[in-house]
């Protein structure tokens, strides 16, 4: 499936990934997934988006773009959008579609092996787009849900899928690490408030 003599880049679809691990159950560490992906190849870029909200005071997503940030990730945001739907509820949209598609089709002379994580069957366009131009495209998302949280025309169309759900022992927090970082962050939080 990779070849150590390819080059890698990753495209994360941050909501995506966030909402295909959470139903399975697991917290990924941001840290082994680089080193997962490092070991099959050369890893050239890895690169997270999301949506962020610009008047919110503390995001529970900062954090994590932080770390990213400062941690071998490209990060590309932008602002979330806020509105309110037809039955008056409030609803977010942050669709980073457009900015992975660009960017992955601007490093498409450069990179041999593109992996994708999302299940998000919009991007089947840009999987064939890049294996027109002679490129491999591994999409990473899951059939382990109840329904699989990818669609069926992006998992036809890539070269390979890579089910999440083998990836937990690799990428995955342990239950030990989830907890010690659960407690910091209540810690943190204790100490901001002054309590």
């Amino acid at each position: 499936m990779f070849d150590s003599r390819e080059k890698i880049a990753l495209f994360i679809d941050g909501a995506n990934l966030y909402s295909a691990s959470r139903s399975l159950g697991f917290d990924i560490d941001y840290k082994k997934l680089l080193a997962a992906f490092a070991s099959r190849g050369y890893l050239l870029r890895a690169y997270y988006y999301t949506a962020l909200l610009e008047d919110q005071e503390y995001s529970p997503i900062r954090p994590l773009i932080d770390w990213l940030d400062y941690n071998g990730y490209t990060l590309v945001t932008k602002p979330a959008k806020e509105f309110t739907d037809a039955q008056g509820r409030r609803r977010i949209k942050g669709n980073m579609d457009i900015e992975l598609a660009i960017d992955a089709m601007e490093l498409a002379d450069t990179v041999d092996h593109f992996v994708l994580f999302s299940g998000d069957g919009d991007f089947r366009s840009l999987v064939e787009a890049l294996q027109r131009k002679g490129r491999k495209v591994s999409v990473v998302s899951t059939l382990a849900t109840q329904p699989p949280m990818i669609s069926d025309d992006l998992r036809r169309q890539a070269d390979n899928f890579i089910d999440l759900k083998s990836l937990q022992g690799e990428i995955g927090r342990s239950a030990a690490e989830r907890e010690a970082r659960l407690a910091r962050r209540a810690e943190a939080m204790g100490e901001d408030t002054g309590e």
